[in-house]
């Protein structure tokens, strides 16, 4: 159906993140999928996702991020526009002679076959204008669902390292096929409840929608964010400051988008060198442990490695943004992110801990890793036979599993959240979920949604079938190859991602915070397949990557859906790229453990020494081999941790039942799942990623907001994107020129390198608390 754009073009979304960041426009004739995008893309894209295997693998190394693509592509895509000729092919196809025609055929099938004698051609250009945004948002799309390396590697490299097995090409590529492709089948079957409703904003979306924005649709006249002559901030011509500032602006013209991309990023590139090489104290600012560094408790609080990260403050933008960007998240989400941080890690963790409660006391209040009864990391190879199967003898004679405080409080969280994200997702989405099956629009269309009825949809069942398709694939990985995993355990491990793609989705576009099914989809193959590590780590990989494939390629979804792509653009680029993507890093991966010796060992030459596959080991003999019945059953010192999840369910309901009764009430507001969701970054995350997040998301999404707001909406999104944009780029500068050569140890030797690294020793109980 077309769309009068004279009509709606004064409409714009209801939502003013959106306003700032989206354009309310289309041109339906702009290319989209073109022979130079395919080029672009796929090369970038093929490129990275062999680095990230490799990468994977190594000790320390960088990651090749989406948005790194995205800036790189665009001169690339520029040159291409001013190299390649400007004119266009034509392929003739071969069509029938009429004389083939016999005169006495019925006239149906005269008007059937009539058409086949038409002259056809194919026309393509290798160059059909400008490098255009959709071209490169396609690009961008791509590099969001294929650069990353693949979950189902982990399962993969852990059976061939630590397990002994013989582990073939294709069933790693079968497998991998089905583990990251199954969620774009379900993600496409969500589209009616997570990409076309309005309030689904995708915050993520909106950084990706400003820079590309910013970098091909401009309006140097754009006044926008800039004081008037005579308004409060304008310096008058004359003065001292004038100069400087007249520069900037380039005599007086306001200052736009674009140029103020550049400037900030180019700032942040040369800044991250100091808290990434210069100063490291910087992007560990715990100060008051440098005052008191033999302190016990002040490490404890206030130290950041092993500690709560009461110290607040970090100048290191990669750790402000560990859990996303300040700039990104709504202020209510964050809200509620930090006061349920503050409430459980900077309240109750430390009464939990001081009390001595669960033995948390002997152990450091903040790690990475379980601990034994000795106070040291918990040593899984002493508990497993030579065949690297579980020993209930050597279990009994070496000790118990233990957890650190934050490890516990985490546990314990996701257990409520568990069936608190249901719960809250049936009372306050129950009726939009209930339209939506019933294929009746869950919310009227915003602009954007009818721009993109110029546009053919993607029927539901091109979806279903590749769901159907590569969950197919999954059943035949486990049973053609011996993998000891049931297909009905296959089955309960895609019902998972299937109840929670809806919850997770809910939250994730309007917050910014996914959920993970991570604690989930170890516990349950642990608890129904106990003793087989192989089915917990294909149960995990398929579970936890289905959703999270799922919800990136939503995300991706409503990204097309703001740039305008054509949704079968969108289908065909996520499902090629991933698909090539999958022969590529499986392909990498057995070349590296072919010709790589001693990979994956402690002292190999070039630091392969595989840090993610060994977690993911030990994660599997936890709870594939000791099982979750002897972590959690009766018995255990963490058995009341299964009570949170009845806790989970009765959580939203007092709130959803006060803001029925009292519609208008500030209760409305309050999200239970946000709250239990957003601090489960913790571990590796600590208390200062949190604290120095939630104080620059006060300045920008609510001082700045609520007292400029102009200036907020033309360059807050903008300054996210310049921020990650400088800093990831000098990550990977200052990795390759400082960090890699010489294996790490060319570095500056001073105070502000190694401060904060001093910390207290625990010699009663033999454990360290970094500051």
């Amino acid at each position: 159906m077309g769309i009068d754009l004279d009509a709606i073009e004064d409409e714009d979304s209801p939502f003013p993140e959106v306003r700032a960041s989206v354009s309310n426009i289309d041109d339906p004739d702009m290319p989209a999928m073109t022979i130079r995008m395919w080029f672009v893309g796929l090369l970038l894209c093929m490129t990275s996702s062999a680095l990230n295997v490799f990468f994977n693998f190594r000790s320390p190394a960088p990651t090749v991020v989406p948005l790194a693509l995205l800036l790189i592509s665009y001169p690339f895509g520029k040159f291409l526009a001013f190299s390649l000729p400007i004119s266009t092919h034509r392929i003739p196809l071969p069509s029938l002679s009429p004389s083939v025609l016999p005169s006495s055929l019925p006239t149906f099938l005269h008007r059937l076959l009539h058409p086949l004698t038409y002259p056809h051609s194919i026309e393509f250009s290798l160059n059909p204008g400008p490098w255009n945004i959709k071209e490169h948002v396609l690009v961008y799309i791509m590099a969001n669902v294929a650069i990353g390396n693949p979950y189902a590697l982990n399962a993969i490299v852990v059976s061939e390292v630590y397990y002994g097995l013989k582990v073939e090409y294709w069933f790693s590529l079968v497998l991998v096929l089905a583990t990251q492709l199954t969620g774009f089948g379900l993600a496409g079957l969500c589209r009616r409840f997570l990409v076309w409703p309005a309030s689904m904003v995708w915050p993520q979306n909106l950084v990706a929608c400003t820079l590309l924005n910013t970098l091909h649709a401009e309006d140097e006249d754009d006044p926008i964010g800039v004081p008037e002559p005579g308004e409060a901030g304008m310096i008058e011509k004359g003065s001292k400051r004038w100069s400087w500032w007249d520069r900037l602006l380039r005599r007086g013209r306001p200052m736009t988008r674009y140029r103020f991309f550049m400037i900030l990023m180019l700032g942040s590139f040369f800044y991250f060198f100091l808290p990434g090489f210069l100063f490291e104290a910087l992007s560990v600012f715990s100060f008051i442990c440098w005052a008191a560094p033999d302190n016990v408790p002040v490490n404890q609080l206030f130290g950041v490695h092993s500690g709560l990260g009461m110290s607040i403050l970090t100048f290191d933008w990669s750790q402000i943004t560990w859990i996303g960007s300040p700039l990104m998240v709504p202020w209510w989400a964050q809200v509620h992110i930090f006061l349920g941080f503050v409430v459980f890690f900077w309240i109750l963790t430390p009464i939990l801990y001081y009390t001595n409660s669960w033995q948390l006391a002997y152990f450091p209040i903040s790690a990475n890793e379980p601990y034994d009864r000795f106070g040291e990391v918990y040593d899984v190879s002493k508990v497993l036979t030579v065949e690297d199967r579980f020993d209930l003898i050597a279990y009994e004679n070496y000790s118990p599993l233990y957890l650190p405080a934050t490890y516990a409080m985490t546990y314990l969280l996701a257990f409520a959240l568990s069936t608190c994200v249901i719960v809250h997702t049936l009372l306050y989405h129950g009726y939009t979920l209930l339209n939506g099956l019933k294929r009746i629009r869950v919310e009227a269309d915003d602009i954007h949604a009818k721009l993109m009825r110029n546009y053919p949809e993607v029927p539901d069942w091109w979806y279903a079938s590749a769901f159907c398709v590569f969950f197919s694939l999954a059943v035949v990985a486990v049973e053609v190859w011996d993998t000891r995993v049931p297909v009905w355990a296959l089955v309960l491990a895609v019902v998972l991602p299937v109840i929670y793609v809806l919850p997770s989705g809910f939250i994730y576009a309007m917050t910014g915070q996914g959920i993970t099914l991570n604690i989930l989809a170890q516990i349950i193959p642990g608890t129904l397949l106990p003793g087989n590590p192989l089915a917990n780590m294909v149960f995990k990989a398929y579970s936890v990557q289905t959703l999270s494939e799922a919800t990136s390629f939503v995300q991706d979804l409503k990204l097309g859906h703001y740039i305008k792509v054509p949704p079968r653009a969108t289908f065909l680029v996520q499902l090629t790229a991933t698909t090539l993507a999958a022969f590529v890093q499986v392909g990498v991966k057995t070349w590296i453990f072919a010709n790589v010796d001693d990979i994956c060992s402690p002292n190999q030459k070039s630091q392969l020494t595989c840090p993610h596959n060994q977690v993911f080991f030990t994660a599997s003999a936890v709870w594939g081999l000791i099982g979750p019945s002897r972590q959690f059953g009766r018995g255990s010192i963490y058995h009341p941790h299964l009570y949170a999840i009845i806790v989970g369910a009765f959580l939203p309901l007092p709130f959803w039942l006060w803001q029925r009764r009292y519609p208008q009430s500030w209760i409305r507001w309050v999200s239970t799942p946000v709250i239990l969701n957003g601090v489960s970054a913790i571990p590796p995350a600590t208390g200062i990623n949190y604290s120095s997040w939630f104080a620059v998301g006060f300045v920008f999404q609510y001082l700045i907001r609520k007292r400029n707001f102009a200036w907020w909406s033309k360059f807050n999104y903008v300054a996210s994107a310049a921020l990650d944009s400088g800093t990831v780029i000098s990550l990977i500068v200052v990795f390759f020129t400082l960090q890699f050569p010489k294996s790490g140890k060319l570095a500056v030797e001073w105070w502000g390198n190694y401060v904060h690294e001093h910390s207290e020793w625990r010699e009663d109980f033999g454990h360290k608390d970094d500051c």
